[in-house]
């Protein structure tokens, strides 16, 4: 189903999803680029970033709040400015009053969650949801060409993708990683992992939590993060940190962000098809 959406711009089309893995149905809302439909470009295949919490991404309408990251406006622009390739971006909504539950892979308790589904996540991703659009769609093969991020719990699950599922993808966005959950388990898991996306971009702002204690937490769990990353061997041209000052925790924070960390992900001079 093609969007008549005035608040959209670009062609976006959605398709309602059923899930074995979770046995539940939601949208998956599928940005295409500027010329994705025309004759001379048939043949050619496109980079694609998956994004989470798909309600958020374009249509203000049924955003968070009201607030939309924009992503429409910002890739429509950057593709036109040639600050980054044509690509496809995909999000995957929520799954409303279940999605702590589908974004959490270890047992919580704040948010309290006590029998999470994320472990199921990255099957639900990688063996329903992307073979489903590389059916529909010309997506291009290789972690240089594949993208997954999101923000708060989003990010934490996009985090666990990419460690149970290396090599698959190459983009990481982490936008406000709620690190703090699960007793910090994704922080320990991390240490002695290797084997991270080629590209890594993650933010987080300075006044997230709304009390300073637990603002500075916030922070703190980010730069061990980065402190992880780097020890890796992730240098500036791999990994992006972005501590932003006054910053919340909101959609319109991590739409401010977005042209950047979609430049830096994606850029241009990065591999792709």
């Amino acid at each position: 189903m093609v969007t008549d959406n005035p608040s959209v711009v670009g062609e976006l089309r959605l398709h309602q999803f059923q899930s074995a893995v979770f046995r539940n149905t939601r949208f998956l809302r599928v940005w295409l680029p500027p010329g994705y439909s025309d004759a001379e470009n048939s043949e050619r295949h496109y980079p694609v970033f998956y994004l989470n919490d798909g309600q958020n991404l374009f249509d203000r309408s049924i955003a968070f709040a009201g607030v939309e990251w924009g992503v429409d406006e910002t890739a429509d622009r950057l593709i036109r400015e040639q600050a980054v390739p044509p690509m496809i971006v995909v999000g995957i909504d929520n799954a409303q009053r279940d999605r702590a539950k589908e974004y959490l892979p270890y047992r919580a308790f704040n948010p309290p969650i006590l029998r999470p589904k994320g472990k199921r996540f990255p099957e639900f991703l990688i063996d329903e949801v992307m073979p489903f659009l590389t059916k529909r769609y010309r997506i291009a093969r290789g972690p240089e060409n594949t993208g997954i991020g999101g923000s708060s719990l989003g990010a934490i699950i996009s985090l666990f993708v990419a460690l149970d599922r290396p090599g698959i993808f190459g983009r990481l966005l982490l936008e406000s990683p709620s690190l703090f959950v699960s007793n910090r388990r994704l922080l320990k898991y991390s240490h002695a992992f290797r084997h991270w996306p080629e590209r890594i971009y993650m933010a987080i702002g300075t006044r997230e939590a709304g009390r300073a204690d637990q603002d500075m937490q916030v922070v703190n769990d980010v730069l061990q993060l980065e402190r992880t990353l780097r020890r890796s061997g992730l240098a500036e041209d791999r990994l992006r940190v972005v501590i932003d000052e006054g910053a919340t925790h909101s959609e319109g924070e991590w739409a401010k962000r977005f042209p950047e960390a979609l430049t830096y992900l994606f850029g241009v001079s990065q591999p792709h098809t």
